[in-house]
């Protein structure tokens, strides 16, 4: 179980990373609050997948990896969440032409991941956890 809680480890930096940011409130940089809440979401998913002894594929898609899960380890992100993280790893991470992410939009990011962090304790047990959720 060291490899569940070294996941659990660096998703705990994320989440701390992007909860930091978004005290910056008007200055924040919400495209990179959204990219480390993504982060945060897919290394829980992750570390479910190496507790229930599976593999997975070395990409960002958040829908991929939860259609991956056992049905007893669901994390509860509906479709759309699933589809916004994703696009967070993939289209706002490096220059282009997309609309600059609310605040608001950030902040619900960072309750997502909060949300799978808890569960993801739950589901492992508080033992296995990593105990640094922001």
């Amino acid at each position: 179980m060291e490899v569940v809680r070294q996941w659990l480890r660096k998703a705990d930096h994320d989440l701390v990373s992007a909860s930091a940011m978004l005290g910056l409130e008007e200055r924040c940089p919400t495209d990179t609050v959204c990219f480390h809440a993504q982060q945060c979401v897919e290394k829980c998913l992750k570390a479910l997948l190496v507790g229930e002894g599976r593999s997975f594929p070395r990409h960002h898609d958040i829908g991929e990896l939860v259609a991956l899960l056992a049905a007893e380890n669901a994390v509860g992100l509906s479709p759309e969440e699933q589809e916004r993280l994703t696009d967070y790893a993939t289209v706002t991470r490096y220059p282009g032409d997309y609309d600059d992410i609310p605040l608001v939009e950030a902040r619900e990011a960072v309750t997502a991941a909060r949300r799978v962090r808890e569960e993801t304790e739950r589901l492992l047990g508080a033992e296995e956890g990593g105990g640094e959720t922001a």
